[in-house]
């Protein structure tokens, strides 16, 4: 029992330093600019995704925190737009913390629905709407603040538009991507099988 527990958490620990290999490469190529700002990333959340589906969402979350700490190292220069200490917390926390380790929760309808696709769809749609308000709220409170936009909008309409332009492309692609995957043979990676 305890040696098919070992081996389960080292499979569990070797695929998600794969999966935030695949998912940091994604993030940062290729990146397609978008006309009000931001980037957009061909479902560079979608290798996290997958390790919340097939080990569950606490392992999850673990795999993603680990993503969100990669990130906000890769992003830190960030950190130096910050007014105070409280907009630098809230940098860390809202921009990269927070928004990229609730990915980890994406697998959280598995099993709850008749076609897995559906499950999958929702813990994607769901955990993604989770990661745009994180970015609203700092879009909103920090960099409104810091560079008003140029088209004299409020903070939260920019806001909204600026990240929520990024954030729908996203969720439509991976849940698209995903929804195709479960769909090939693939599909049993999904359901937890190894890959041979």
């Amino acid at each position: 029992m305890s040696h098919s527990r070992s081996h389960l958490t080292v499979r569990w620990l070797v695929e998600s330093a794969v999966m935030i290999a695949i998912g940091t490469v994604l993030s940062e190529f290729p990146k397609i600019d978008l006309p009000l700002g931001g980037g957009l990333t061909i479902c560079s959340m979608l290798p996290l995704v997958l390790v919340s589906w097939r080990y569950g969402c606490g392992r999850g979350l673990v795999c993603a925190a680990a993503y969100s700490l990669l990130q906000l190292l890769l992003g830190s220069n960030n950190l130096q737009y910050a007014a105070s200490a409280l907009m630098a917390a809230g940098i860390v926390l809202l921009d990269y913390l927070v928004p990229y380790t609730v990915i980890g929760l994406a697998g959280m309808f598995k099993g709850r629905t008749h076609d897995p696709r559906v499950a999958l769809v929702l813990g994607i749609a769901s955990t993604f709407l989770l990661r745009l308000l994180c970015h609203f709220i700092t879009g909103w409170w920090i960099w409104d603040a810091l560079w008003p936009n140029e088209f004299g909008w409020t903070g939260p309409v920019y806001s909204i538009v600026y990240n929520g332009s990024y954030m729908a492309a996203e969720i439509a692609i991976t849940c698209t991507v995903a929804w195709a995957l479960c769909s090939t043979p693939l599909k049993r990676y999904f359901d937890g099988e190894d890959l041979r």
